[in-house]
């Protein structure tokens, strides 16, 4: 008999009645299928136990949440994930009647009880799915990513009444004595890879896996197994150039069909958009999300979207980890329309003896130099202002117009470029400029990026007192300021004078997303000509004055 929870599913996909993508179509349309042919044909090398099928999902009954509104209650699995047990435990081969999948390939969006679901599972491997000295492994490139699913798998356990009398919790290592069997996190700097014999892995977000190395390791070692499982569930990813986004294409041209992409031992699942929704109409947002108003909040989803349209740095963020949709690691950042509407006069002199603080991007040899000063409000209501100043070799700037058509001579005639005389960037030249400047201003500080202009910044430091602060490139600095920036621009919170270099800048930035959200505004891919100097100047800027305490009502203020 079929699972009621697994036939209301599967009645559901095919019907209409549960909003799912074209993939999820696909993996329940491949069952169905697939269960017609092993009854028709006697050839077809598998066959399907519904009582093998049930009994991963029989066994939720002696697991209990660990945290959260659900702590302590049993786990009441979901539809979608009944149907995943369903189906991966369920096939068989005729031959010998162990298990056809060993191989489960499951993509969903964040928040839908990843980790809740695979932490039951591996405990499932390790302790009653028959495999006497059962090693189960929870793996990832680093340990401590492991323990993440593993750590849920140990807080199970302690809340589970019955699973706390039959699995032993010592540290890290959770075991079932009576099968001498174990379930443990598993990195690759753990050096323990050798000696493995999995009968289970569970592989958590392998989008974040940067080669097959780990999964390559699970699956050489499972060879004498009976039925090993390597059980791979993950979010999108935002690089392409990924064993993940390998088998995520390889999974679509599974579950499409066709002889030359036929994978009997692989089961897909994959919970994503499709190609031409719109993702900012609610109407699709349950494809991605099997979860939705359950563990997926409905309100808090639609805050985040209403979020990431507005944010461009949130916009990719929120498609790969909510949305799960496979995004690039940089996109187009500031809006021009925004920018263009923070233009405001702006009187230098005006501006003389205010405190300000400063940004410096200094040039190789051969390349346009940046500076800017950034003026704090002094007032409730009033915005940033924002002052640049660039310069290039002369023979450089005229070189680049003929090779680029970058409009440099244009704009040194106008005055918004100086050129400095030479083949070279003259930093002696530019060292001068920026001391008249910081006599002129009252500039607290200047931040600059290390690379390629201590000695300038030393300069400056021990002969002319300015003081100048480091300012590293990296997420974990820009992250705040870049934010923070664009945020201004989005609220009309920084004024700027319309300078056309500044704009080209401006127009040229992408901006890069890590896995954990943070931002820093990048060259766009394929960008090389184009610069985003002034960006990285007024960043850096922007977050020396933000440490500042004078700052704290200006944030509020927008």
């Amino acid at each position: 008999m079929v699972h009621p929870k697994v036939q209301a599913y599967i009645d559901g996909v095919l019907s209409g009645g549960i909003i799912a993508g074209r993939m999820v179509k696909l993996a329940v349309q491949r069952h169905v299928r697939d269960l017609e042919r092993s009854k028709t044909d006697p050839e077809w090398p598998y066959r399907f136990d519904e009582d093998e099928a049930a009994d991963p999902i029989t066994y939720c009954q002696f697991v209990r949440h660990s945290k959260g509104e659900w702590a302590g209650k049993p786990f009441d699995p979901e539809p979608w994930e009944c149907f995943i047990d369903w189906c991966v435990f369920g096939w068989q081969r005729r031959s010998d009647g162990t298990r056809r999948f060993r191989m489960a390939y499951v993509e969903v969006a964040r928040k839908n009880g990843k980790s809740t679901y695979s932490a039951k599972t591996g405990l499932y491997l390790t302790q009653a799915d028959n495999e006497p000295g059962a090693e189960v492994y929870t793996a990832a490139t680093k340990r401590e990513q492991a323990r993440i699913v593993h750590g849920e798998a140990v807080r199970m356990v302690q809340s589970s009444p019955s699973l706390k009398k039959k699995i032993g919790v010592f540290r890290d290592i959770l075991s079932v004595t009576k099968t001498n069997s174990k379930f443990v996190p598993l990195g690759q700097d753990s050096n323990t890879e050798d000696g493995l014999n999995p009968h289970g892995a569970i592989i958590d977000e392998f989008h974040a896996h940067p080669d097959r190395g780990m999964l390559d390791v699970i699956e050489t070692a499972t060879g004498a197994r009976r039925q090993p499982l390597i059980f791979i569930i993950t979010t999108a990813g935002n690089d392409e150039d990924t064993p993940c986004f390998e088998m995520h294409e390889h999974g679509i041209k599974v579950l499409e069909g066709g002889d030359k992409y036929k994978d009997d031992e692989l089961f897909v699942y994959i919970a994503a958009l499709d190609e031409g929704d719109d993702p900012w109409n609610p109407a699709v947002w349950p494809k991605a999300n099997p979860n939705w108003g359950i563990s997926v909040k409905t309100e808090d989803f639609a805050a985040k979207a209403r979020s990431a349209q507005q944010l461009a740095s949130a916009r990719n963020s929120f498609l790969q980890k909510r949305l799960n949709v496979w995004v690039q690691t940089t996109t187009a950042w500031i809006n021009m329309d925004k920018w263009d509407a923070c233009e405001s006069p702006i009187d230098p002199e005006s501006l003389a003896g205010r405190e300000c603080y400063g940004g410096m991007d200094l040039a190789s040899k051969l390349d346009l130099t940046a500076f800017s000063l950034l003026f704090p409000p002094q007032d409730e209501g009033e915005p940033y202002k924002v002052l640049s100043w660039f310069w290039i070799p002369e023979s450089i700037a005229e070189s680049r117009h003929k090779q680029y058509r970058i409009e440099y001579p244009d704009w040194i005639a106008k005055g918004f470029i100086e050129a400095t005389p030479g083949d070279v960037t003259d930093y002696d030249f530019i060292e001068r400029r920026i001391v008249e400047l910081a006599a002129k201003y009252a500039v607290r500080d200047i931040a600059y990026d290390p690379w390629n202009a201590t000695h300038v910044a030393t300069h400056l430091k021990d002969h002319h007192g300015i003081e100048m602060v480091e300012f590293r490139q990296g997420m974990v600095s820009m992250n705040e300021p870049s934010k923070e920036f664009e945020r201004l621009v989005q609220n009309k919170g920084i004024a700027h004078d319309g300078n056309p270099v500044s704009r080209w800048h401006v127009s040229n930035v992408a901006v890069k997303t890590d896995e954990g959200g943070n931002i820093k505004p990048v060259k766009p891919k394929h960008g090389e000509r184009k610069k985003i100097d002034f960006v990285v100047t007024a960043i850096m800027a922007l977050g020396r004055a933000m440490l500042q305490p004078s700052s704290d009502l200006i944030v509020e203020v927008f």
